[in-house]
């Protein structure tokens, strides 16, 4: 009997090891970590994990208003505003619509299930991802969170010990879909600006005019001749308003008007679907150190993500609305649906790209097939890119001894 019950004591010891992650301690003799080292572990996690949202935020907030705020379609602190409250709604529902991230930014699958459950190793992708975030916001450079993240992951993977990272799904799992999102973007961009037509701007009025009676003539049973009615058809004109002023118009709207609101609305799918594909990469974070549970961590990192758009998003705003491209609004409306489709449709199959990259990836191809890309500024963003994955991995890498010392 009282072997068994010792039985069961350990049994129940070793369940609350592993519900703690304590059980890399015990794996390497080392004494049990008490609560309160747990709970510091993980109030430090939950703090650099906001700071890498606040820097998300700032950085990437509003890019899907850069083309309405470069085509002055808005100013913007309206812009601005627009843009965060559509990404506080999509981080809201990334809940329901994109919980495969979770999975794939806990690390799992590309480092041991011991390593990824660790709050050591979870700490040090933050910092990585943090520092790397902060610094491209600074210098406004528009840089990509994932990569940030992901640089993370393979840098805290080999920081730990033993050093393991599984490079399949490294390549399968992040590696393809980052890069073939920004030339899927691109192409369809070059696509989208060779069909949208620059529009006569002098043809601002789009109206259906009124039908006019008519009749025709008919032949009748013994040969004769007689008027007979016709149904009368509506029919679309695009003219100069002062042409639509002489017409009977059943129906009159504006046609740079109507293209300005869709062009808002595509803006505002885009920073919905940018929340979407964002929050669930951040949240793994919290969740896999069982710092908070689901839905407290996608609020708390929606809200962060917002607070840090609306403070410090101006610098990377100017490089994406002014630097990059000029670009009309019927080009932005193109660009901006092809962004919202890719990152959308990527969320949905749990692929982790990268919002700007396709952003800036279909911009591209509009202003490719423009003639309006300034190369000076395209190239120091791509030079960014290639910086910001070994960048994150450097710092997550030292970060992890400094990491364990402290903890």
């Amino acid at each position: 009997v009282g072997q068994k019950r010792e039985l069961r004591d350990y049994q129940q010891f070793a369940a609350n090891f592993l519900e703690r992650e304590i059980h890399l301690s015990v794996a390497v003799g080392e004494d049990p970590k008490s609560e309160d080292t747990i709970g510091q572990e993980r109030g430090v996690l939950l703090t650099v994990a906001l700071v890498v949202a606040f820097g998300n935020g700032a950085n990437d907030n509003f890019k899907g208003f850069a083309t309405v705020w470069g085509s002055e379609t808005l100013p913007y602190p309206r812009a601005l505003a627009l843009a965060t409250g559509a990404t506080i709604a999509g981080s809201l529902a990334s809940i329901w619509l994109a919980h495969g991230l979770i999975a794939s930014f806990s690390g799992k699958g590309l480092v041991p299930p011991a390593t990824a459950g660790s709050a050591h190793f979870l700490l040090s992708v933050a910092v990585g991802a943090a520092v790397t975030v902060a610094l491209a916001t600074r210098l406004g450079l528009p840089v990509s969170t994932t990569h940030a993240l992901i640089g993370g992951l393979i840098g805290a993977g080999l920081g730990q010990a033993g050093g393991v990272v599984h490079i399949s799904p490294l390549v399968h799992s992040f590696v393809v879909p980052l890069l073939v999102s920004p030339l899927a973007a691109a192409a369809l961009g070059a696509i989208a600006g060779r069909m949208l037509k620059r529009p006569d701007p002098q043809a601002d009025c789009a109206c259906v005019v009124a039908p006019a009676s008519a009749a025709v003539v008919a032949a009748t049973a013994d040969g004769g001749a007689a008027l007979a009615p016709t149904l009368p058809l509506p029919h679309l004109v695009v003219a100069a308003p002062a042409e639509c002023d002489g017409l009977d118009t059943a129906v009159r709207v504006s046609v740079s008007r109507t293209f300005d609101r869709a062009h808002i609305a595509s803006a505002a799918s885009i920073c919905f679907a940018r929340g979407v594909n964002d929050t669930p990469k951040l949240a793994a974070l919290l969740l896999a150190a069982h710092a908070l549970g689901a839905s407290v961590s996608v609020a708390a990192i929606g809200g962060v993500m917002g607070i840090g758009g609306l403070l410090f998003a101006r610098r990377v705003a100017e490089t994406m609305s002014r630097r990059v491209t000029r670009i009309g609004h019927r080009d932005g409306l193109g660009a901006n649906l092809v962004t919202a489709a890719l990152v959308l449709f990527a969320s949905k199959l749990g692929m982790p790209v990268s919002t700007t990259h396709v952003a800036v990836g279909s911009i591209m191809g509009i202003g490719a097939a423009g003639g309006t890309l300034d190369r000076a500024t395209l190239r120091d963003i791509l030079l960014s890119w290639v910086a910001t994955l070994p960048l994150a991995a450097a710092v997550a890498y030292a970060a992890a001894p400094l990491v364990d010392a402290v903890f």
